[in-house]
């Protein structure tokens, strides 16, 4: 029982935290459906059975498995994941660029996962961090990869506050431009 409403207390902080940074680039309809795919069956019901309270249940299934079944389910229907944004042509893998609000909403994201399992321990920087030493770069991307290094080094060197206001004018700007 304490892994279930460990797991949903973990799910509904992350949500929270995105939905309330979504909403400060202007992406309100992304801040209120971010991550309704972990509701589903595939996603929760794994989710408790490997919760550990300090990272991601995905981490876990994929050191028992080699894989993981909610990860797949989960990339394949969120946009705001680069791995969503791969495809095959020519039998090579083809990284698409991200669109900016996607690009913003994993910005969101990744701050907002930092809070949830770093808690009290939680900076700026990392974010940065683990997108340095966590993150496939060599699949995702290139442009993706820059503007989401950009974006988390403007956190970690100037704040949320500034990072922000760069964010949402980015997501402005991408708007416009369509």
């Amino acid at each position: 029982m304490n892994k279930l409403f460990g797991h949903l207390k973990t799910v509904t902080t992350h949500r929270r935290l995105v939905r309330r940074l979504c909403f400060k680039c202007g992406l309100i309809r992304q801040g209120l459906t971010h991550d309704l795919s972990k509701l589903s069956a595939t996603e929760f019901w794994r989710g408790v059975k490997y919760y550990q309270g300090n990272r991601s249940p995905q981490t876990k299934e994929r050191e028992l498995f080699g894989y993981s079944a909610a990860w797949l389910h989960h990339k394949g229907r969120n946009k705001h994941h680069y791995e969503y944004w791969t495809d095959f042509a020519d039998g090579k893998r083809v990284y698409v660029e991200m669109p900016a609000k996607y690009l913003a909403e994993m910005v969101c994201d990744r701050i907002a996962a930092g809070k949830t399992y770093r808690g009290k321990e939680y900076t700026d920087a990392n974010p940065l961090a683990y997108f340095e030493n966590q993150t496939d770069k060599t699949a995702m991307n290139e442009k993706t990869c820059e503007a989401l290094r950009y974006f988390l080094t403007l956190l970690r060197d100037k704040g949320e506050n500034e990072m922000f206001k760069e964010l949402k004018r980015f997501v402005k700007e991408s708007k416009r431009s369509r």
